[in-house]
């Protein structure tokens, strides 16, 4: 996989609490520089992040739920409006996993189907932060996720433990099909790292370090 094919999936993420305006401006500037297609910042500066590079045909992603999935769907609902609304074009939203270890399966899929409903159409990625669950609990959730008619799971955060691992990509792709989106987060540090994970299933990438992965050095967790 050459630089550039590695740039085209990379959602270069900065997510950190502390970020301040002047960051994202840098990053945003950085993202110009560097040829990434996908962005994804707080829900705070979906708007700030949309006007710097929405000339630049570069989409901007908002995570929902973050970082704990807790929140109510009609929370997640409205968040996920009022972002699209402020410029989103990318939806990332946390599955409420209490609902999911409680066996609550159908809270789950209703939770993910009316964020995907209120997406309108735009592209929806679930995160179900493999590190938290069973085997046979990331087999549900992939499963629940696909009949919810989301468009992609996705391993994690990487701010709850853990990450993607290959043996997980390679899981979740055995669940949801060749033609189904697999989006591998956390723990992607270096170009290695992200060929191995694409060899094992992923068709996208989260990655804070994504300057550092395909400039062939070893990223620095920041988020």
């Amino acid at each position: 996989m050459d630089k550039q094919e590695l740039t085209n999936i990379i959602d270069y993420t900065l997510l950190k609490p502390t970020a301040s305006k002047e960051d994202i401006t840098h990053f945003c500037n950085e993202t110009i520089e560097y040829g990434f297609k996908t962005v994804f910042v707080n829900p705070y500066y979906v708007s700030h992040a949309h006007n710097l590079l929405s000339p630049h045909n570069i989409k901007v992603g908002v995570p929902i739920g973050f970082s704990l999935g807790g929140a109510t769907t009609h929370t997640k609902v409205e968040e996920t409006k009022e972002a699209i609304n402020n410029g989103a074009e990318e939806i990332d939203m946390l599955i409420n996993l209490g609902a999911l270890k409680s066996k609550e399966f159908d809270v789950v899929k209703n939770d993910i189907a009316e964020v995907v409903k209120a997406s309108g159409g735009l592209t929806t990625k679930v995160i179900i932060e493999t590190a938290l669950l069973t085997k046979e609990e990331k087999i549900t959730a992939s499963e629940i996720i696909v009949e919810a008619h989301a468009d992609f799971v996705k391993t994690a955060t990487g701010f709850n433990g853990g990450g993607a691992t290959v043996e997980d990509v390679k899981l979740l792709r055995s669940v949801v099909g060749e033609n189904f989106g697999v989006k591998a987060a956390g723990g992607v540090r270096n170009y290695e790292d992200a060929v191995n994970i694409v060899n094992a299933g992923a068709t996208r990438i989260g990655a804070s370090g994504a300057i550092a992965i395909i400039s062939g050095e070893t990223s620095k967790v920041s988020y």
